[in-house]
């Protein structure tokens, strides 16, 4: 049985622990109103941009106006995974990790080349340690994260996919449900996806370009990539305090219930050594008594 002093450090050190962890919970909790904020008053608007960027994308087939939308030949691939700058988040981080490989991994990249251009610390740390070519330039952007230190990574991908340098982009983050849900999502950002039609659609669709075609391609839609990209990126964001914050709660849940443990040990322990005390005052006394 462990000492009454070695106990009573360890409670000393289980509750500063528990402070601790109970700060950084409400320290999540206030980052978590306002990256919800942000991210449930960017949806709408993005998903929206979204719908009728596929749409744009799919309605056109002229030279030169697809240049997001073009399907190539795959060889070389760029995944960007959006990870948290900071651990103490549970598994948020290991899982875009794990769903990076499985995607490395899958039939559809198998012997491609591959290379990431990550999103935060944690994922930079990650690949850095592995065989894959790694961009480094824009990994810190929850560093300030604003709409324009997210669009220069965007604009990297975008440009290098125009240029050919890959051919295929994707996006591997958490997208924010609630506070205890982070669902993983592996996304194509590149080329554009079209909207999936119904088999009973058969009529063409067709637009009005104002003021023309020519801007809706140069504005319109490199502007709504990168507002997929800055999704994407907040989605994680929200995600990373959601996570954060249950797992410095059920941190904090252990540790009452370590604290609870020690101390009734504690208590035993301390009756231990007095019952002790007690039995040796009263055989000493039966000695001496027995001697006289």
């Amino acid at each position: 049985m462990a000492s009454l002093k070695e106990v009573k450090e360890r409670i000393k050190s289980v509750s500063s622990t528990q402070q601790i962890t109970k700060a950084m919970k409400m320290v999540a909790a206030a980052k978590l109103r306002r990256a919800q904020d942000r991210i449930i008053q960017l949806r709408p608007y993005s998903e929206k941009l979204a719908a009728l960027l596929a749409n744009v994308s799919s309605g056109n087939t002229e030279e030169g106006m697809n240049t997001y939308a073009q399907e190539r030949e795959v060889n070389k691939v760029l995944i960007v995974p959006v990870t948290s700058d900071r651990g103490l988040c549970g598994a948020f981080n290991s899982n875009i990790v794990k769903a990076c490989r499985n995607l490395i991994n899958s039939n559809e990249l198998a012997g491609k080349h591959i290379e990431v251009l990550p999103i935060g610390k944690k994922a930079f740390d990650s690949f850095k340690k592995r065989e894959y070519p790694v961009i480094n330039q824009f990994w810190g952007v929850f560093g300030d994260l604003t709409f324009d230190t997210v669009k220069e990574a965007a604009e990297y991908a975008m440009q290098a996919y125009a240029d050919g340098t890959y051919d295929k982009v994707y996006l591997v983050y958490n997208e924010f449900k609630n506070v205890a849900t982070q669902i993983v999502r592996t996304e194509q950002f590149l080329p554009i996806v079209e909207l999936e039609r119904e088999e009973n659609t058969t009529t063409n669709i067709d637009y009005i370009y104002e003021p023309s075609k020519d801007f809706i391609v140069e504005e319109l839609i490199p502007k709504s990539l990168k507002i997929q990209f800055y999704k994407a990126v907040l989605e994680s964001n929200a995600s990373e305090h959601g996570a954060r914050m249950t797992a410095m709660g059920k941190a904090t849940d252990n540790a009452a219930e370590l604290l609870k443990e020690l101390k009734l040990t504690y208590n035993r322990t301390r009756q231990a050594a007095i019952t002790k005390e007690i039995l040796e005052i009263v055989g000493g006394a039966e000695a001496l008594a027995a001697q006289g």
